[in-house]
């Protein structure tokens, strides 16, 4: 969707060196009125929102400024290695988060966002240790997402007890957290252990919108359990909400494993 925006921005001088974009009138005001760092933290902000709305061009315009203004501050490159990383460029994201890690090694947020590239990039094994590197920051707000994640790319790599342990301890974090509730029933229901399954399955459909996925792992449940009545149940709703699933198509084909 956004390939135009790689080849606009990607080849056109590395992100931590080389000619910056021109000034925005927004950046001539902010130049006049703070300091280096206030500056750097201010487009930096603008920087991960741009980011977060999609619009990759400005946000990575808006990090390259903010590391113009101050070359030390962590956190604008680890929002220009996040743009660098959706734009696929791999090697400049790998650099811009190292450079992020290098000022401030124990940030949670940049551990878990590199984490995740390495991840994305076929390097679970690495990526685990920057996952378990944020959770151990005192002050991280979300452990549970990184122990989620981190049970992701553990199952890429087949290491399903990893994987197990993360998400019970994402559960123990935030016990409410959808991610790990649908992905611990998944491999409890693997395990056998359906009664634990059908618990955090049906939390789960509480809790969240359900989804093919979600209501596909419950009627399989069901069916082992032995409750016609509960698979009827959401068999219809499978059919209701998701016609075009492939999950409703398994269950027309009556593959159920």
């Amino acid at each position: 969707m956004l390939a135009g925006v790689a080849s606009l921005f990607g080849c056109a001088g590395g992100p931590l060196s080389g000619a910056l974009p021109g000034e925005t009138d927004s950046g001539a005001v902010i130049g006049e009125v703070a300091g280096g760092r206030e500056r750097a933290r201010i487009h930096t902000e603008l920087a991960g929102s741009y980011y977060q709305r999609g619009n990759l061009g400005v946000a990575l315009s808006e990090a390259r400024i903010a590391i113009a203004a101050d070359s030390g501050y962590a956190p604008a490159y680890n929002v220009l290695g996040l743009v660098y990383g959706d734009l696929r460029e791999k090697d400049l994201a790998e650099e811009a988060f190292e450079r992020s890690l290098r000022f401030n090694p124990n940030d949670p947020d940049t551990n878990h966002n590199y984490a995740w590239f390495l991840c994305e990039n076929k390097r679970e094994e690495e990526s685990i240790r920057y996952f378990l590197m944020a959770v151990r920051h005192p002050l991280y707000a979300t452990p549970q997402k990184s122990y989620a994640m981190a049970a992701v790319c553990a199952m890429r790599k087949n290491n399903e007890r990893d994987a197990y342990d993360y998400l019970e301890r994402a559960l123990k974090l935030d016990p409410n957290y959808h991610p790990a509730l649908i992905n611990l029933a998944q491999l409890k229901y693997r395990r056998g252990e359906l009664d634990g399954a059908r618990t955090l399955v049906g939390r789960y459909n509480k809790l969240a919108e359900p989804t093919a996925e979600s209501l596909w792992l419950a009627l399989r449940i069901e069916r082992k359990v032995g409750d016609s009545s509960s698979v009827t149940s959401y068999a219809n709703q499978l059919r209701r909400r998701f016609p075009g699933s492939k999950e409703y198509q398994e269950l027309q084909k009556g593959r159920f494993e």
